[in-house]
């Protein structure tokens, strides 16, 4: 090693202990321990931004995490050109989140239930921490095991509101880990594109969608595969599913594309798979399948894959 690489490695190392600990600038997931003592934080300047990105807002009034904003994940999306809950355009969502408080200088909580199928609310978390990412904010987490494990926890829950002042955002985002249809169509060969949806709806066993089965070429592994099934909104350690993650072709060597219906549960295996597992190249297909399945003049195979 030339004292060259030995300065570079100094550098580094002093970096990293320089900024230790969840207050770092990044995404992933925190204990609600952790988050607990964020909210709590006698520095009020110090405490985060916490979002209650349920669906159902009388589950909010119902109780919540202390200092929580409720931003439903919905409000985000809208249809477009006929095909439902397509995320909306810059400037409406920009002005939505700068309302719910999101800020380029201060970390995010975001959080949830659904700890039993088809209790699925773990997927608007991961939705939402996709958007602000999207938008360029690097500082957010998601609650492990969220509200359920908050409260098996004895964590105090509050019916109080609370209104996060307006917030600023990066002047520039991260739209490149969004994908388009074309993208999708067009993408390199080698390239893996994983299906997110439960594994009848990959093969064209449901009552849902406007046409049945998958993207050609696209492999099949749901979401749920990688979450606690005591509480879904818990991720399971890299090492319990790394062998299924392999066995679908997923490792972390290969450039993923992730889809599913709409864009949740596919934000959640694209959160699992980047910040979780540490693969450095996944992205999102944000129109989905509901986007997909309405342009029929691209293909669509039911079953199991060709071998």
């Amino acid at each position: 090693m030339t004292s060259l690489h030995l300065r570079v490695a100094g550098l580094v190392l002093v970096l990293a202990v320089a900024a230790p600990g969840p207050a770092r600038a990044d995404v992933g997931v925190i204990s609600p321990a952790e988050a607990k003592a964020l909210i709590e934080h006698t520095d009020p300047a110090k405490r985060p931004v916490v979002l209650d990105t349920r669906g159902g807002y009388k589950d909010y009034f119902r109780g919540h995490l202390p200092t929580a904003h409720h931003l439903n994940f919905d409000t985000l999306r809208g249809t477009d050109n006929g095909v439902p809950v397509q995320y909306l355009p810059d400037d409406i969502t920009k002005a939505l989140l700068v309302r719910a408080g999101v800020d380029k200088g201060r970390m995010h909580l975001i959080y949830a239930t659904g700890e039993k199928l088809p209790n699925d609310e773990i997927l608007s978390a991961s939705m939402v921490a996709y958007v602000l990412e999207k938008y360029g904010v690097e500082n957010v987490r998601i609650v492990d095991g969220g509200l359920p494990e908050w409260s098996k926890l004895k964590f105090p829950v509050t019916q109080e509101y609370f209104g996060n002042k307006k917030g600023t955002l990066p002047e520039k985002g991260r739209p490149e880990i969004g994908l388009t249809t074309q993208d999708v169509v067009k993408r390199k060969a080698g390239t893996v594109l994983v299906d997110a949806r439960p594994h009848n709806e990959y093969v064209g066993d449901d009552d849902v969608w406007l046409r049945k089965g998958h993207i050609p070429g696209a492999v099949s592994f749901h979401w749920a595969r990688l979450m606690d099934t005591d509480n879904t909104h818990k991720f399971l350690p890299f090492e319990k599913v790394k062998d299924q993650l392999e066995k679908a072709g997923l490792t972390a060597d290969k450039d993923i594309m992730v889809y599913c219906g709409t864009s949740r549960e596919g934000s959640l295996l694209r959160f699992y798979l980047k910040y979780v597992a540490k693969y450095p190249n996944v992205r999102l297909y944000e129109g989905s399948w509901k986007e997909y399945a309405a342009l029929k003049d691209l293909p669509a195979e039911k079953g199991e894959p060709k071998k």
